[in-house]
């Protein structure tokens, strides 16, 4: 068994420890599994974390409890080095949906008693037969839509439970040949090198055929939503976005790997930019704030051909002055007076 084969074992065996358990069992899985001084990064509220039980107490038990008889419903799974890094680093990744019955409050959102589907997506480093550091990031304004909130104006794409690849090979329990893994990190970079520049003196729709397929599809987070097509991305998305923002600081990622025709990276954050009006309906505020963004990609040819991605757009608009679960639980209080 190769090396690569060992790392997703670990986390296979590991996700399915820590689907079956009982709540209570949750802190005995990550101890398991997961080194004691874990460091585990999440969306807000949760931030930071230190340690593998302090995780389960804080993350998955709450969890477990407001979305009763949780399934893990994968589209993507791979691993790889961390091509960032000098010193070797294995990662292994996976994406798409935590299902379960949404019968008590999360985080202050109302249960439905219907199914609820939580979109994520995890990174995972493995070190001596341990995880020793995690980043999941999941879309909890998606959750909140579900459950009949609006924690933002109308969003400018489509808002859907989303799929996974077109092709459907996304579950790469096997290795996959390494050339293959080299062309989707090379189109991964050669559009990071674009989008960090903003001024490649082409169109924005010119700029963007450099490196994705025309009908790519861009699956993006609740309150932005989905696109397809170069035309409509750059109408209902990047142009908007690039339109509505100064100061973009340069890219940074922890983590950027790939396998097969599948890739992706995270920071923490990617990026600071300021917002000067319109993003998301919003007006300016002219302070600076984080994106931390989690990106998985399909390559398709030379070219990039679908994207899912994942935005603490909770954590940017809290800098922002705007903190939204506090204000949906306020006005859930208010509701039910």
């Amino acid at each position: 068994m190769t090396d690569r084969l060992k790392t997703k074992q670990l986390v296979r065996d590991f996700y399915h420890a820590l689907d079956t358990a009982l709540p209570d069992q949750m802190r005995d899985v990550m101890r398991r599994y997961c080194a004691p001084d874990l460091l585990w990064r999440g969306f807000h509220p949760f931030n930071e974390i230190i340690g593998a039980a302090e995780v389960a107490t804080r993350f998955w038990v709450p969890l477990r409890h407001g979305l009763s008889r949780l399934q893990r419903r994968m589209d993507v799974f791979m691993a790889g080095r961390n091509s960032l890094t000098d010193e070797p680093q294995d990662w292994v990744c996976s994406m798409g949906h935590l299902m379960g019955l949404f019968d008590r409050a999360w985080l202050g959102i109302p249960p439905t008693g219907r199914m609820a589907f939580l979109r994520y997506c995890a990174f995972h480093r493995i070190q001596d037969g341990r995880i020793i550091e995690t980043a999941m990031y999941f879309d909890i304004p998606h959750l909140m839509m579900q459950a009949g909130l609006n924690p933002f104006p109308p969003q400018t794409g489509a808002h859907l439970v989303q799929p996974g690849p077109m092709t459907h090979d996304g579950l790469m329990f096997d290795d996959r040949p390494d050339d293959e893994g080299k062309a989707t990190l090379a189109a991964i970079e050669a559009m990071i090198s674009d989008l960090g520049q903003w001024n490649s003196g082409l169109s924005l729709e010119d700029e963007l055929a450099r490196t994705w397929q025309d009908d790519m599809i861009w699956w993006g987070p609740a309150g932005i939503g989905a696109t397809y097509t170069i035309e409509r991305y750059a109408r209902q998305h990047s142009g908007p976005f690039r339109a509505g923002f100064a100061d973009r600081s340069k890219t940074k990622h922890i983590c950027r790997m790939a396998e097969g025709s599948f890739g992706g990276f995270f920071g923490w954050p990617n990026f600071v930019a300021t917002p000067t009006g319109g993003f998301m309906g919003m007006p300016a505020t002219g302070k600076p704030g984080e994106f931390r963004v989690i990106d998985i990609y399909r390559r398709d040819g030379d070219r990039l051909a679908e994207n899912w991605i994942f935005i603490d757009l909770l954590h940017f608009w809290k800098q922002q002055g705007l903190d939204v679960l506090k204000r949906s639980e306020q006005l859930n209080v208010l509701g039910n007076r």
